[in-house]
């Protein structure tokens, strides 16, 4: 086509950029910045005389596979975080590196839906997830974000109902319904000792399920194959830019229409809550 090729990446040792920047100079920080992912960044030479700029992370930031081995926590679980593929499998998003956050601001929903010992100890831990899953279950049932507070007062005082969606009356029987606000309740208890764990929960709804397991696609009427989503759906423009995964185009889109998540969309793009927009 006439165009130059791109020349290849090249890899330098930790010796070579430690000699690039003067041993990592302090006369040479050009900025120290990342709440979630603390790093210095230094003004360096290479020996061709080109100027570059050298970003080194705090160990800390990074994910240390011998301590988390096994563990692997998830933060802010909440209904905003679960996404839909084409197909209706649920996905996570929002994966960062949070493991040294701790001020308050990995959890980004309001602190009325924080677990308590995070707000306490800044930590996440297990029981953190399992608190946070309570809340996925009350958005569930209610259709609403009820503060777990709120809810555990309703729960209290019987008045069940009150939580339900009026959108799933019929769908299933009042003893499942009683059923899933109890494990709601016992994964928002105040001390994480007090909730079940993961396999408890698991045993828990495991009866609970009485249809026999299908696609997902199937469950929410989604017409099966790209062929036929393109068919019967038309995109939005912030639908039709996600679709590309265009993250600039999707940037522009959301600052006109004023949208800002939990930290400021100028911080983490990444954390879109929106993966396909639809318009029937």
């Amino acid at each position: 086509n006439g165009e130059e090729a791109l020349p290849g990446f090249s890899e330098y040792s930790l010796d070579q950029l430690r000699a690039a920047t003067a041993g990592f100079s302090t006369d040479n920080i050009v900025s120290e910045h990342g709440e979630k992912a603390p790093n210095v960044v230094y003004r360096g030479t290479l020996d061709e005389d080109r100027l570059i700029a050298v970003k080194r992370f705090n160990r800390s930031a990074w994910p240390d596979p011998r301590h988390n081995r096994g563990r692997p926590l998830y933060h802010d679980l909440n209904a905003y975080r679960i996404l839909f593929d084409q197909d209706g499998n649920p996905r996570l998003s929002s994966f960062g590196l949070m493991k040294n956050s701790r001020d308050g601001k990995s959890y980004s929903t309001n602190l009325a839906f924080t677990p308590p010992e995070y707000l306490r100890t800044g930590r996440v831990i297990p029981e953190s997830v399992v608190y946070s899953f309570g809340t996925l279950l009350l958005d569930l049932l209610s259709g609403k974000h009820i503060p777990p507070s709120h809810a555990l007062d309703l729960i209290r005082g019987k008045n069940f109902l009150m939580l339900m969606d009026s959108c799933l009356e019929g769908q299933f029987s009042n003893d499942d319904g009683t059923e899933l606000v109890r494990l709601a309740s016992r994964c928002l208890q105040y001390e994480p000792r007090e909730r079940p764990n993961v396999k408890s929960l698991v045993t828990a709804i495991t009866p609970l399920q009485k249809e026999t397991e299908v696609p997902s696609h199937v469950l929410m009427g989604i017409p099966h194959g790209m062929a036929s989503s393109k068919q019967t759906m038309v995109l939005t423009p912030l639908g039709e830019v996600c679709s590309r995964m265009d993250l600039t185009a999707i940037h522009e889109i959301l600052e006109k229409i004023g949208y800002k998540d939990d930290e400021g969309i100028a911080n983490e793009v990444s954390n879109l809550y929106i993966l396909y927009c639809f318009k029937s």
